[in-house]
């Protein structure tokens, strides 16, 4: 009985632990350049939150991130630092979202840096789940599509070899539901992704709108031209002199499957 109360106490120990980690000041937001090599969006009323892994356009208004902008290069895209859950609130923001103005009801706190991308390190994968870059999103979409989007991300800088810059956000305006002390659940969701090599972009836009239906897995029928997302979420974006959109379906192509086993190639078991 002695040593199953010992191992209880030292599993609570572990569990504490793993949300208990020192935050580090952000960073200058020009140390960011790397996130946005072609320049910074350009939007109103944001506060810019450089961290060492991606770079926040935070909407104090709102409580969240308008715009986050990271890249993502091969030898970062398969981390081995196990999925913590650290969620906690940006002590860099007075006032800012906090991991319980999510409690009870009903949606996830959706990263937009995703910590499968910030799992190279561990203070970078405890700083992908500062509220700062979280966002309201039902469950269907932050598991469903959305992780499609995320996970075929990693496959096409891995596959290719190539790195690529991503900005992601979600859109919303005054008449959006509210949850917590504040925080605005956006209506829809955008993800613009650029291979730096070949500055080929292409852009997602995803609805947010109530019952949250399970939208598939075929992310053709959700590409958007650039100039429409950048309208809707009111942002300019910045991009290569000479980048070029592509069209639906002459996405990168992925394989999943020879994702999945490079992963577990090089990191066992650990979680995502």
């Amino acid at each position: 009985m002695k040593k199953i109360i010992i191992t209880i106490g030292a599993l609570l120990l572990i569990a504490t632990q793993s949300f208990a980690w020192t935050q580090r000041p952000p960073q200058d937001p020009q140390t960011c350049s790397m996130h946005a090599p072609y320049g910074f969006p350009q939007t109103a009323d944001i506060q810019p939150i450089c961290r060492q892994a991606y770079l926040v356009g935070y909407d104090a208004a709102a409580k969240l991130p308008k715009y986050v902008t990271y890249e993502l290069i091969p030898q970062n895209a398969l981390g081995c630092i196990p999925r913590t859950n650290a969620f906690t609130a940006d002590q860099s923001v007075p006032n800012g979202p906090r991991p319980d103005d999510y409690a009870g009801t009903g949606y996830d706190k959706g990263h937009m840096s995703p910590d499968g991308d910030l799992s190279w390190d561990q203070q970078v994968e405890f700083e992908s789940f500062l509220m700062t870059n979280m966002v309201p999103q039902a469950g269907s979409l932050n598991r469903g599509i959305w992780k499609l989007l995320e996970t075929s991300i990693r496959g096409w800088v891995v596959q290719r070899n190539q790195s690529y810059t991503i900005y992601v956000g979600g859109v919303y305006n005054a008449q959006d539901k509210k949850i917590g002390n504040g925080v605005v659940v956006p209506h829809s969701f955008y993800k613009i992704v650029i291979n730096n090599q070949t500055n080929e972009v292409a852009g997602w836009s995803f609805p947010h709108i109530p019952p949250y239906p399970n939208l598939g897995n075929d992310l053709t029928k959700f590409r958007r031209p650039i100039t429409a997302i950048e309208q809707e979420a009111n942002v300019l974006f910045a991009f290569p002199p000479n980048a070029k959109e592509l069209q639906p379906g002459q996405e990168w192509p992925v394989d999943y499957g020879a994702l999945t086993k490079a992963k577990r190639a090089k990191c066992g078991n650990t979680n995502d």
